[in-house]
């Protein structure tokens, strides 16, 4: 009765949860010095027994930071092309609180690819110049001979330096990292995205086409990424066939591989929003706007290029329904995004022909499509139990502050109660059960 099977053989067994509580209280009152010794002897256990997930763990739990950036470092890129950031997301927090992170460059690099990703930009340059600031020697475990590859990357995806930065490090990306890696079909899709931005959109295309061909082999969200942005690009030109094909394509990747609620999704659902909107399929076309309404707030200045993109192509399709107020709002972003990285090439002047689009339109009905990032994120935890206080210490803003986004979201939604934005959400598809 104090184990329990893990399987129909009972190879594999746990102890039950209070026998365990009571071994462990025993041992810490009789032999605590042994603890993190038995501790670390479980890490190299798991290790040794190829179940690297359970080792890492166990490191943690020992203090051991070595052994788990070296493990961590190991297993974060299959975990995360697996669909399963939180766990990784999990793991980079403990280097946060618990290790030095300048100490582990490696562990860095992946941290702020994570909070890049994750939609939180201060913790992304932060993590993004511990991993220029640290020193690592040796081969990388994709293959890659040096760090250097993963700082080239790193650099590409921030673009803080513009787009012929942009360029230029995402060149030295593809020289450094090794055929086999999954971060080589990374550099692609940047490489093509920069030729994008500065203006050669047949170049781009045939660049992303290359990289949504590598990236459906070696990871999933990045031929999605390759394969979005052929189809805002074959938007441009008009090709709404050829447009929808590829969002579609986009779109079976995305569900086959869990990717859904992935940020990297939310220009997929901007494009095929505006398919849907050309096809006259306005349920469609709906859904998908609420999507990427949903996403928009986590993609931020720390992808720059990706974020004003989005934007560009929520602010078209908005514009295609007379939406100017929520048109607005997409391009207000835009520019407080271009204020932070002025140098983006071509968006810049995207942004100045659809204002000049929009000035012409006389329609101004303010609505629950304008929403804004920062009324967007108070929304999600306008569902929960938490008082306007405990929202404002979650977002670091003031109760006048919460108070202020809450009553703006009330107008925009029609309503006069929490309950009834909450409900309102929820049929909107901004909200989640």
């Amino acid at each position: 009765m104090l184990v329990i099977p893990l399987d129909r053989d009972r190879g594999w067994y746990r102890y039950h949860q209070l026998f365990r509580e009571l071994l462990r209280a025993e041992l810490e009152r009789r032999e605590p010095v042994m603890i993190r010794e038995l501790t670390l002897r479980a890490s190299g256990w798991y290790e040794h027994n190829g179940l690297v997930e359970g080792a890492i763990e166990y490191a943690m739990a020992a203090g051991d930071a070595d052994r788990a950036a070296r493990l961590v470092v190991e297993i974060a890129l299959p975990v995360y092309y697996g669909g399963r950031m939180a766990t990784l997301q999990q793991w980079l927090d403990w280097f946060d609180h618990d290790g030095p992170v300048e100490r582990y460059p490696e562990v860095a690099v992946l941290g702020a690819w994570m909070h890049t990703l994750g939609g939180n930009p201060a913790a992304a340059e932060r993590w993004a110049d511990a991993a220029e600031r640290g020193s690592y020697q040796g081969a990388t475990p994709d293959g890659t001979t040096s760090i250097d590859g993963w700082l080239a990357l790193l650099r590409a995806m921030l673009c803080r330096d513009g787009v012929a930065q942009m360029r230029a490090d995402a060149e030295r990306a593809l020289t450094l990292v090794p055929a086999g890696s999954l971060l080589r079909a990374s550099a692609q899709v940047l490489l093509g995205i920069s030729h994008l931005l500065a203006g050669d959109p047949d170049l781009a295309d045939r660049m992303l086409a290359a990289a949504a061909e590598a990236g459906e082999d070696a990871g999933a969200d990045t031929a999605m990424v390759a394969l979005a942005e052929r189809s805002i690009l074959a938007l441009a030109r008009e090709d709404w066939s050829q447009a929808e094909i590829l969002a579609e394509r986009a779109r079976s990747i995305a569900r086959r591989a869990w990717l859904e609620e992935y940020v990297t999704s939310v220009l997929l659902y901007a494009a095929a929003a505006r398919v849907a909107i050309h096809r006259g399929d306005m349920a469609r076309a709906r859904e998908d706007l609420a999507r990427a309404q949903r996403l928009r707030p986590q993609i931020t200045y720390a992808l720059p290029f990706y974020a004003v993109q989005t934007r560009l192509e929520l602010a078209r399709a908005y514009l295609a329904l007379s939406d100017a107020a929520a048109a607005r709002t997409m391009l207000r972003e835009v520019d407080e995004l271009l204020q932070r990285r002025p140098d983006l090439g071509i968006l810049r002047r995207q942004a100045e022909e659809l204002r000049a689009r929009l000035d012409a339109l006389r329609v101004d009905t303010v609505g629950a499509s304008s929403l804004t990032a920062a009324e967007l994120r108070l929304l999600r935890l306008l569902g929960t139990h938490h008082s306007f206080p405990a929202i404002g210490e979650q977002l670091y803003l003031s109760r006048h502050t919460v108070k202020s986004h809450a009553m703006s979201i009330y107008r925009k939604f029609g309503v006069s109660s929490r309950s009834e934005a909450i409900q309102r959400a929820r049929d909107l598809g901004l909200l989640v059960e």
